[in-house]
């Protein structure tokens, strides 16, 4: 496998990878270094990535793995996992300030979530993967996915509702 195949390959996922490094460590740098890192990986075993079924579900899952070694590591002690990939261009003040509000809400919901779980929304949810593709990643059945993601949702759910109709009678 040459460079442009190689570029070919990865260019459809690269910025997924970014997407759930950023994610996992929060801050930029640390997903680029995660990003460049995973990405050197895959160029290390170019020529035994066609053995893969999806490079795209391998890379993930080696994403996943730096950025939870990451996490666990000394340097990265202090970091913890957000979400703001959130941009409403055509809404008016009232409601981007609103829509930033519930936004900031369910990022601190999110946060308080098992981590097994924010991975799970942020892959299905945000990033918009399959369950086949989810579970082979995370390496779980798809139904436990599938109930981690309903609990996950439902937690969401109950906070909002209970956090915006506090004083409402």
């Amino acid at each position: 496998m040459n460079q442009n195949d190689f570029v070919s390959l990865i260019s459809p996922f690269k910025d997924k990878v970014f997407r759930l490094s950023k994610r996992l460590l929060v801050s930029t740098e640390e997903a680029e270094d995660a990003t460049q890192e995973v990405l050197v990986k895959l160029w290390d075993r170019k020529e035994s990535l066609n053995k893969y079924n999806s490079v795209e579900a391998f890379a993930m899952t080696m994403t996943k793995n730096y950025c939870l070694d990451q996490l666990k590591s000394k340097r990265a002690g202090n970091l913890k996992i957000v979400h703001t990939n959130f941009k409403d261009k055509e809404a008016s003040i009232d409601k981007k300030i609103e829509h930033s509000d519930s936004l900031n809400w369910v990022g601190k919901i999110i946060n308080q979530l098992p981590e097994q779980q924010q991975l799970i929304i942020q892959m299905r949810d945000i990033e918009q993967y399959e369950f086949n593709e989810i579970a082979q990643i995370l390496e779980m059945n798809e139904t436990a996915i599938r109930v981690a993601l309903s609990r996950a949702r439902k937690t969401i759910r109950e906070q909002m509702v209970k956090t915006h109709s506090y004083g409402i009678k």
